[in-house]
């Protein structure tokens, strides 16, 4: 290697060793222990750990619980995710309209995301109170018997997404409103000039364009959905009957209910490289998709 060349290699050395360090600390470091005790039983009392091989997972995937969390999990992405993007596309294209007041509106349907979620928890228990509860008044006055959303297995998990759609159709909203603002006008005039309606120009055009933030924001809301604890501990702690119960909240149990870390360090491991996973896949997707469009 020449000098010169060893001269720059130490020098971007230097200059990513600030940032190397606390990655190293506090995300590759933990990581490694982390799968370290996948392969231990451990009851986080004790100060011995017993290695047990592949066992904890061979557990994990032969167990019911696990199984269910997944399919909830699966439920809570799709559930979540698809009305979050679709909500924030429309208010974006509602607000990028001149109107008086649009600074203000946008900041009220932002204002939900920076809204601690335990505190945005509480106030929704009190919405989905079965009998005073202010959703099932308005459902009352349409002669809509009472729900008890938070109570029932079969709307529980519904109750959930209310909460999380509402708090973050908005932050999804900045992004498509920031990526429809920097779709050439010149395109949509030349395509008015063609005879494109609203529509047309819309679909063919803006949606398009506006693939990229697509992608991010669909790659950034599945991980957001499967990290979602707040709102399900504050408001149904994973039931009931486990139908609120995702992959996050079952690590929970297993680690600090159940003191099992073997097995809670087995479910972080599964979740880490899933959400890996879907990241890369969402990635290569979204190129391709971008690329073709």
């Amino acid at each position: 290697m020449k000098p010169l060349q060893r001269g720059e290699n130490i020098k971007a050395f230097a200059f990513t060793l600030p940032a190397m360090v606390p990655l190293t600390v506090f995300w590759f470091g933990p990581l490694v222990y982390l799968i370290y005790l996948s392969f231990m039983e451990w009851d986080f009392m004790s100060p011995d750990k017993l290695f047990v091989g592949i066992d904890n997972y061979r557990e994990l995937f032969t167990d019911s619980n696990f199984h269910q969390s997944v399919r909830v999990s699966v439920l809570f992405c799709l559930g979540s995710v698809i009305p979050i993007l679709v909500c924030g596309l429309a208010l974006a294209l509602l607000l990028n309209r001149k109107m008086k007041g649009g600074g203000l509106y946008r900041t009220l349907m932002f204002s939900p995301w920076v809204t601690p979620t335990v505190a945005v928890s509480i106030v929704w228990s009190w919405i989905f109170e079965p009998e005073v509860g202010l959703l099932n008044s308005i459902l009352g006055a349409f002669g809509i018997h009472g729900i008890t959303w938070l109570n029932d297995p079969h709307w529980a998990l519904v109750g959930i997404l209310l909460v999380t759609i509402w708090k973050s159709a908005g932050w999804s909203m900045i992004f498509y409103l920031v990526a429809i603002r920097n779709v050439p006008s010149d395109m949509l005039e030349a395509a008015e000039l063609d005879g494109a309606n609203s529509w047309r120009k819309f679909v063919h055009i803006t949606v398009p364009l506006i693939s990229p933030t697509t992608f991010f924001l669909i790659v950034v809301q599945v991980i957001q959905a499967l990290q979602a604890y707040d709102q399900i501990n504050v408001l149904t702690q994973g039931g009931p009957a486990g139908s609120t119960r995702t992959i996050l909240y079952f690590y929970y149990q297993s680690a600090f209910e159940a003191f099992n870390i073997g097995q809670a360090s087995t479910v972080s491991v599964v979740l880490v490289f899933g959400c890996v996973l879907l990241s890369i896949v969402s990635f290569v997707v979204g190129r391709r998709t971008v690329h073709y469009s």
